[in-house]
């Protein structure tokens, strides 16, 4: 059983846990604030994970567009941005994978798909017209 301070304490703790919370400060330059948005959009929530973390709330998403506000202001690159967090999260935080040697048959195979269609159906019409004659 619970004692009567532990339980103030956890009442205390939920009370207060908002102001804890890390707080997302707009840059002063909107040309900044805008690049920062942008690459919320183009970033992949790790916990939410069908979502970008512009759109999610959860405390790992705060963080991230907290740490591109930063490296923004530190002068990197939209590029470099994207590298860094790929280096340290893995490729699965772009919403939009880069095309390269490990995710070329991601962007391929829509490509092979279509073409192996039309050339199934480009033979099959073929067959049905000669049929007819």
């Amino acid at each position: 059983m619970l004692s009567v301070k532990s339980k103030l304490l956890a009442v205390f703790l939920m009370i207060t846990s908002p102001v804890f919370a890390q707080q997302i400060v707009p840059l002063s330059d909107p040309l900044l604030e805008e690049r920062a948005q942008q690459l919320a959009l183009e970033i992949r929530c790790l916990v939410c994970q069908n979502q970008s973390i512009a759109s999610s709330d959860a405390d790992l998403a705060v963080d991230l567009k907290i740490l591109i506000r930063e490296l923004i202001l530190d002068g990197n690159s939209d590029e470099a941005v994207k590298i860094y967090l790929v280096e340290r999260y893995g490729e699965f935080v772009l919403l939009k994978p880069l095309f390269n040697q490990q995710t070329s048959f991601l962007w391929l195979t829509p490509i092979i798909f279509l073409a192996l269609a039309f050339l199934l159906a480009f033979f099959y019409f073929r067959k049905m017209g000669k049929n007819q004659q």
